[in-house]
């Protein structure tokens, strides 16, 4: 067993390199009572408090209950949970002895906000429950009722159950708008907006929200306005939310500045430094102008943050966001700086678990910054660990015991990263903290098979992406109190499951479980990436079979892994198979650029077949092709990985013929993801809008106009919304009135990686993601007909991002349209009009599916001499339902 002393004094040996990241869960609620005649106040479901006055531990204190309740408080802003549990059982004995029901029941709430810290759920449970018994034979005081209602909800909230949360805090806001409080009111929409996204709800927690921001402004600039802004702001910024929290947080600036509120002015300044490192972080790695513009707009904040905190856990916390940017950044000596600044201050810090996150966080920086200085970042983690456990935060200790274990991992020392490792997760899964278990789940897996114990590190990892999969709308809320990116984090998880499942063991083959299971994961990883790019888990899926969807249909999953290309064939009443690549991951990148360049519309046709036909030979090639043959395979249908994304399959070249000649072809983020159900063959009804003129710097597209008329005269549809018609306000009212079966945009639009930049052009506005989700969606609900398809024309990526078809991947998903069709490039709006507009006389065809329909109208442009070059016919992907 490994001593605090061992640790303090262990000599590191040395290691390549370090990732710290970790992930957390803030706070919901906080009751601050301080006896019968004081009204509880709620604090967001986003913030936390930052109160650094921890209290004097040997403090003389009179048998007061109202003492005790005020120590618990002062205890529980410190972060020092159990104190406050211990101070504020202390009050709720004393009032049971007393016969005072209510204070009785007051303090109940705040020992369940304490224990629910710690990862007590039962406690918690039991106590709201005692709180809401008594205050329902109280009915004069409503406002309790409702505020222990909240309570509730967030305890429901926290363990998944967000129907039961989304009816408690409907109830809470009833009792409150009965009280006349619209505080509490405000409070309860913010809350509900959580469970209503939680629960794929988009439009209803969007006009919830908006509801809230109109009560807000009628509300007089007070502590108690400011307080609710700065929580919208935050709830904002977790949603992904980044421009609307951005002014949100900017008027909750205004109010503290006029109300003269110094601390929360610091806040408010570290919140949006967050929110512009977020936008840093989500922005795509080749999108390096914008990355640094947001990460010097981050340090600016921190910087004021800095200068004008008066509580020291402010201070520090903003230091160590900075700190991490300019350690992205490069700037080694500020940088440096900073670095001892920060370590001069740790030591002051009273005892709490932002003292010790601040520690963690500390030591992941330092260890970033000079490798040399494991032995300090070592000595900083044990004690931090010690000072968790001295507060009897589990949750605390876990991260600094965990995060010390990678610190023996990567210096090789096995035996003992694994004692740590399996500490820190048996902390984590004793006190309900999955968002960290499975943080250690993955650690142990890779020091399990670093050891060569391959089945048990296949268990290890396996536990993590069950763990992942259980706490996907945690993921999205990461916690900047500790460094996290999902890249880092998350991605890797599955992508070194998959290398060990499909492990090459001479003389032996991989068997079909560990094929199964493979694909299973790359799957898995698809969702999670989905969720990270919105922000919030909002994908659910279901296990479909190939031959379930389409008898004549195989599905391709290549698997991009740091040393090979893994290629995994799914065919209709046939077991899994298939092929391995020597190739690097550079080397793979290096080709797939290559070819990407070379579908420029003045590349030489033979270049693009050069290129494509080492790709084709990658995914496919002879043995595969014949199996597709023998089989009558007409449709293949690819789950696409890495930056094999961005590229068309129809181009693949097999030195004879193009992919789209030979097969109909679709994108799926998974099979899990689909609605195998055929396109209705009545009559279509098409909404149909877009843009000819030149509007917002985008260029003009007189082919669209062409487009439109063709398409009105093939379908049944009203008006066609063009121009100055084509804004949200006219599509909303058409699609709110007719179920729409299919929907064409023909208008400028890019997809992105950030959500933030994907977006759909309007006469008057951009349209991002989630809007046009949202807006896609106003129709009657009770009319259960579902977009059959959502045609995108005249669409593009992004520059220089590799994982843009994210962007296009969310459309589709958000839209609610089984299928989805779009174009990987801006292609002359000739050539599209002529396309689009075979494909709607191919989809008239009786038993001709979207995805044939799609390949005969490329087949259309690839025979006219006028476009027969790739750039105009391979940009168009089917994604999604191909039937």
């Amino acid at each position: 067993m490994l001593s605090w002393d061992a640790l303090f004094n262990f000599k590191f040996k040395s290691s390549k390199s370090l990732r710290y990241i970790g992930i957390g869960i803030c706070t919901t609620f906080i009751t601050l009572c301080l006896g019968m005649n004081s009204q509880p106040s709620i604090a967001s479901s986003v913030r936390g408090f930052t109160n650094s006055t921890a209290p004097e531990l040997h403090q003389s204190i009179p048998n007061n209950p109202v003492d005790f309740v005020q120590l618990g408080r002062q205890y529980y802003q410190a972060g020092q949970y159990a104190q406050a549990i211990a101070s504020w059982q202390q009050a709720a004995d004393i009032y049971a002895k007393q016969g005072d029901r209510l204070n009785q029941a007051v303090v109940a709430q705040n020992l369940a906000l304490a224990h629910q810290q710690l990862g007590h759920w039962q406690e918690s449970e039991q106590l709201i429950l005692q709180s809401l018994e008594i205050l329902r034979s109280h009915p004069q005081q409503p406002k309790l009722l409702a505020q222990a209602l909240n309570i509730q909800g967030s305890l429901q909230i926290a363990q998944g159950q967000s129907q039961e949360a989304l009816t408690t805090w409907q109830k809470a806001e009833q009792i409150y708008e009965q009280a006349g409080d619209k505080d509490g009111v405000t409070r309860s929409k913010i809350n509900q907006s959580q469970a209503m996204r939680s629960l794929g709800l988009y439009p209803k927690a969007k006009a919830t929200l908006q509801q809230v921001q109109s009560l807000l402004k009628e509300l007089p600039n007070s502590a108690l306005k400011l307080s609710s802004l700065l929580n919208l702001g935050d709830t904002l910024r977790l949603n992904g939310d980044f421009i609307e929290a951005t002014a949100i947080l900017k008027d909750s600036l205004a109010i503290a500045q006029q109300l003269n509120d110094v601390p929360t002015i610091a806040e408010i300044l570290l919140s949006l430094g967050n929110i512009a490192s977020s936008q840093q972080q989500a922005a795509s790695a080749g999108d390096i102008t914008y990355r640094k513009q947001k990460s010097i707009e981050a340090i600016a904040y921190y910087q004021q943050a800095t200068q004008i905190a008066t509580r020291p856990i402010t201070k520090v916390k903003a230091q160590l966001n900075q700190l991490r940017l300019e350690i992205d950044l490069k700037k080694v000596e500020s940088a440096k700086s900073l670095l001892t600044k920060i370590q001069a201050q740790l030591p002051d810090l009273p005892p709490s678990r932002a003292a010790v996150y601040a520690s963690v966080n500390f030591a992941q920086s330092l260890i970033k910054l000079t490798l040399s200085d494991r032995q300090v970042a070592a000595q900083l983690l044990a004690k931090a660990a010690q000072q968790a456990q001295a507060m009897g935060d589990p949750r605390a200790e876990s991260y600094a015991i965990g995060y010390l274990g990678e610190l023996y991992e990567q210096s090789q020392q096995l035996l003992e990263a694994q004692e740590l490792t399996e500490k820190a997760l048996m902390l984590a899964q004793t006190h309900n903290a999955a968002d960290i278990a499975y943080r250690w789940q993955w650690q142990l897996g890779r020091i399990l098979k670093a050891q060569g114990k391959y089945s048990q590190a296949i268990a290890a990892y396996n536990e993590a992406v069950h763990t992942l999969t259980s706490i996907r709308g945690d993921l999205v809320s990461s916690n900047t109190d500790i460094q996290f990116s999902f890249r880092d984090s998350v991605e890797p998880v599955y992508r070194e499951l998959v290398g060990l499942l499909m492990r090459h063991e001479q003389g032996k083959t991989i068997s079909q479980d560990n094929l199964i299971a493979a694909r299973k994961a790359i799957e898995s990883l698809q969702l999670a990436e989905l969720d990270n790019f919105f922000k919030e888990a909002c994908l659910t899926g279901r296990a479909t079979q190939v031959d379930e969807v389409d008898p004549q249909a195989a599905v391709i999953y290549p698997i991009v892994l740091p040393d090979r290309l893994e290629v995994i064939v799914s065919l209709p009443n046939r077991s899994l198979f298939h092929h391995t690549s020597q190739i690097s991951q550079d080397q793979l990148d290096q080709l797939l650029s290559e070819l990407w360049r070379s579908l420029r519309r003045t590349s030489l046709e033979t270049d693009i077949q050069t290129s494509s036909e080492k790709v084709y030979n990658l995914l496919i090639g002879k043995e595969i092709a014949d199996t597709f043959n023998t089989n009558k395979i007409q449709t293949l249908v690819f789950v696409l990985d890495g930056s094999l994304r961005n590229l068309p399959m129809a181009v693949l070249y097999d030195g004879k013929q193009y992919l789209m000649e030979k097969y109909n072809l679709a994108l799926t983020p998974g099979l899990q993801l689909l609605d195998p159900r055929p396109l209705k063959r009545q009559q279509l009804e098409v909404f149909i809008g877009g843009l000819s003129k030149e509007t917002q710097n985008f260029r003009a597209l007189p082919n669209v106009e062409r487009e439109i008329q063709k398409i009105a005269a093939m379908v049944s549809t009203p008006t066609p919304l063009l121009n100055e018609t084509f804004i949200s306000e006219s599509i909303k009212k058409q699609i709110s009135k007719i179920p729409f079966r299919v929907v064409h945009l023909a208008t400028h639009g890019e997809f992105s990686s950030n959500a933030e930049k994907t977006f759909i052009l309007t006469w008057n506005n951009r349209l991002g993601v989630k809007q046009l989700g949202e807006l896609l969606q106003t129709r009657d609900q009770d009319q259960r007909i579902p977009i059959e398809l959502l045609v995108l024309s005249a669409c593009k990526t992004a520059k220089g991002d590799n994982r843009a078809t994210l962007g296009l991947a969310g459309i589709a998903v958000r839209s609610g349209a089984r299928s989805t069709i779009a174009s990987l490039w801006s292609v002359e709006d000739s050539a599209t009009a002529t396309f689009m507009e075979n494909f709607y006389q191919e989809l008239a065809v009786i038993g001709t599916t979207k995805a044939d329909a799609l390949r005969k109208a490329q087949l259309h442009l690839l025979k006219n001499p006028q476009f027969t070059h790739p750039f105009y016919w391979a940009p168009f992907v089917l994604v999604g339902n191909w039937l």
